[in-house]
């Protein structure tokens, strides 16, 4: 089978389809990455087949030009940027993508969940599509706040009908997207969407998250399935200097990496861990230059970037934006956190950490280094956090993972071909 990837054009996206490809491509398969030329040389890193599409409206060198005026937003203003950004990348699938997945011999799409044009161009060209869930899922609950909103989970009337408030601000925000998709399916001659759901594929839609790190679902589809964190590795090996850990008790601090140039953030990090009987170990991903480095506080240990899941291995505390990749990879290893969660659904993220009793939280307004040093401290004294940590971990193993979500869409190929 010769798979296509519809996905947005982020890494924290593209690594979990990279894993998944990868899988699917061990297994004899092809599988083929469409998007803007900006893209080429990470998928291909990612060992995946490359079509660009998009020339037109999204030459080279844009992608990194809008990334790096997004990294300098945060909360709405971050999150209205990301919607243009998105409107825009929906006109260049739907007016791009048919053509070149038609002349690519694609026989099935695997679709984002927050990339909604890919639905609508599977329907368009008349073929299968499995819905990837690589973000927190989207699949909506009465009782089940919005995933953009820190609103803990709640089953009364009040938190019911705060949810439907801001499902219906949801609608409004992201109404230009929306647009675009409406316009292309009547000139497809497709039926109109009700709600964003009609989006998500009705033969799988597979999600990143393990069931135990969500809040209680009571309406998911039977089609829905927590697989857990999409992770193997590529050829590409990342240096780390291992002989710079020096036997303290780990804290591991990442923004990710798109809010990797928070240098007020990192700061926050090395002086609410300066002085702690831990070593700090930082991963800018190239956000901090070599002056913000050695203006940090304290002595940390700072690198571009590291082996995120070995280095993981090791720690006893993980500092993040709460990106679902890095909350992911820590409880994978049992490792409990302390957030601080900037724009997206991270803020939702966060919500289910705490739900889930795996760390703390502490809202960016209200970060300063003595409450996170105190915050840092709680999670590695008491033992209940790293305890229900490892209870997640525990779900993860058992979900299956990227192995679990490859079977699923290889049964469903299968049973497609059986019935063509």
């Amino acid at each position: 089978m010769h798979y296509g990837i519809i996905s947005p054009p982020v890494p924290g996206h593209i690594n979990p389809f990279g894993a998944l490809g990868r899988e699917l491509i061990r297994r004899g398969h092809r599988v083929t990455f469409f998007h803007m030329p900006d893209l080429e040389p990470r998928v291909r890193a990612q060992e995946l087949e490359f079509v660009t599409i998009g020339h037109s409206d999204h030459p080279p060198g844009s992608l990194p030009d809008s990334l790096g005026a997004l990294g300098k937003l945060d909360g709405m203003a971050a999150l209205r940027f990301t919607i243009q950004a998105v409107r825009k990348t929906t006109e260049m699938v739907c007016r791009d993508a048919p053509d070149a997945i038609r002349e690519s011999g694609v026989g099935m799409l695997l679709v984002d969940q927050t990339e909604p044009a890919g639905g609508t161009v599977a329907e368009h060209l008349g073929l299968p599509f499995v819905t990837i869930c690589n973000a927190l899922a989207l699949n909506r609950e009465p009782n089940v706040p919005p995933p953009f909103t820190s609103w803990r989970y709640g089953e009364s009337f009040w938190a019911r009908a705060r949810n439907a408030l801001g499902y219906a601000v949801s609608d409004r925000i992201t109404a230009p997207i929306a647009r675009v998709i409406a316009s292309y399916r009547k000139k497809w001659g497709l039926p109109p969407h009700r709600g964003p759901e009609d989006s998500f594929s009705t033969l799988a839609q597979i999600s990143q998250q393990p069931p135990a790190f969500d809040f209680p679902r009571r309406k998911l589809p039977g089609t829905f399935h927590y697989a857990g964190p999409f992770r193997n590795s590529t050829a590409a090996v990342v240096p780390f200097p291992w002989e710079r850990l020096d036997g303290r008790p780990l804290i591991y601090a990442s923004l990710g990496t798109l809010q990797n140039g928070k240098e007020r953030i990192f700061r926050c990090f090395a002086e609410a861990c300066d002085g702690l009987p831990a070593q700090l170990l930082i991963t800018h991903g190239g956000g901090l230059d070599a002056q913000a480095v050695a203006a940090l506080p304290g002595a940390p240990l700072v690198v571009s970037y590291a082996p995120q899941l070995d280095v993981l291995s090791r720690a006893r505390l993980t500092l993040t934006h709460a990106g679902l990749n890095t909350v992911l990879d820590s409880l994978t290893q049992g490792v409990p956190l302390v957030a601080v969660p900037i724009t997206y659904e991270q803020p939702a993220i966060a919500a289910r950490i705490r739900w889930t009793g795996v760390g703390e939280v502490l809202p960016p307004a209200k970060l300063n280094a003595t409450t996170l040093r105190g915050l840092i401290g709680r999670v590695l004294e008491k033992p209940v956090y790293a305890e229900n940590a490892r209870k997640v971990a525990q779900s993860i193993h058992a979900a299956g993972g990227v192995r679990g979500a490859a079977d699923r869409i290889e049964k469903i190929s299968a049973a497609r071909a059986g019935t063509a």
